[in-house]
């Protein structure tokens, strides 16, 4: 079996609190799938970046989000500079990450739950629809077609992960839980990002929860920080796979997966580089779509301060 770091006594803690959250969050999703005779005992659980989509879904919902002008420059700056420097590491840093976190937070605070969720369905609609990988969306319905659920497990806000899934017809998403207040984003999480450890104990937490047989339960993903959910079910597989995870799969015999084009396929090597240039990408794409929109504003402004 691969071999992974040791975590300490109060970074488990988080990662259970966090994938209790997660699974909890989720219970409304399981129940109507459950209406409509989903298979009880198995499931389908999906990472969303590379894996579902291709690229990161931080890419699009930042680039839609500049572009809106619901985030300002500095915001932006700041948040891309410590999400380029966890994945240029490539490794758990949890001081970097801990830091990115409060960075990524600031950002929603105050915010209404409401109003992100329907800038995040705009979003989806406009940049990602069409960036999903067929292959996976059709392993997805295999499962679907079989009566099991099948949900999304990402780092990304469970409010977001949740337009995904819905806009492709799946159960629900297990993600990121937010704090909220009153209808508003505090600026807390709810335990910890759902990464790497987390997502297999939301996995876990999600199966007791509602009865399902993890023997008899499928996961996917394309990165080595997943190996802990693929190993927590009976059936895992390889999606894209990063080096890493490609090691992984040979060494446990799992499938692998691979929907990119060879010249994509060949770039496994270097996924933390990849995903800097398209958080970067993203940022200075949404800042220029936002200087356009105050551009052509401008003239009109002009005028109607000429007409006063």
């Amino acid at each position: 079996m691969v071999r992974m770091r040791r975590k300490s006594e109060g970074d488990g803690v988080s990662a259970v609190l966090a994938g209790a959250a997660s699974a909890a969050a989720a219970a409304a999703e399981v129940e109507a799938s459950l209406a409509i005779g989903a298979d009880p005992t198995a499931a389908a659980f999906f990472d969303v970046d590379n894996t579902m989509i291709r690229g990161a879904s931080i890419y699009f919902f930042g680039k839609g989000m500049a572009g809106r002008g619901l985030v300002t420059t500095g915001d932006l700056l700041r948040f891309g500079w410590q999400q380029l420097r966890f994945r240029i590491r490539g490794k758990e840093d949890l001081a970097a990450v801990a830091e990115a976190r409060e960075k990524a937070l600031s950002l929603v605070a105050g915010k209404a739950v409401a109003d992100i969720i329907a800038y995040g369905e705009e979003i989806y609609d406009e940049l990602m629809a069409q960036r999903i990988w067929s292959g996976t969306r059709a392993l997805a319905q295999t499962h679907l077609d079989a009566g099991q659920q099948v949900f999304l497990v990402t780092a990304t806000p469970v409010e977001l992960a949740r337009i995904i899934a819905k806009r492709l017809g799946l159960t629900g998403a297990l993600g990121t839980v937010a704090e909220i207040e009153n209808g508003l984003y505090t600026g807390r999480l709810v335990g910890e990002p759902l990464h790497g450890p987390s997502k297999a104990e939301a996995v876990k937490a999600l199966a007791e929860r509602e009865g399902l047989d993890l023997s008899l339960c499928t996961a996917y993903s394309d990165s080595v920080n997943d190996v802990p959910m693929l190993s927590a079910v009976g059936n895992a597989v390889a999606i894209n796979p990063d080096t890493g995870l490609r090691a992984a799969a040979r060494e446990n015999g799992w499938e692998v997966r691979d929907f990119r084009t060879g010249r994509k396929a060949a770039k496994v090597g270097v996924p933390a580089t990849a995903g800097t240039g398209m958080l970067v990408g993203g940022v200075m794409a949404g800042l220029a779509l936002r200087r356009r929109k105050v551009a052509r504003r401008r003239p009109l402004a002009q005028a109607t301060r000429f007409l006063r």
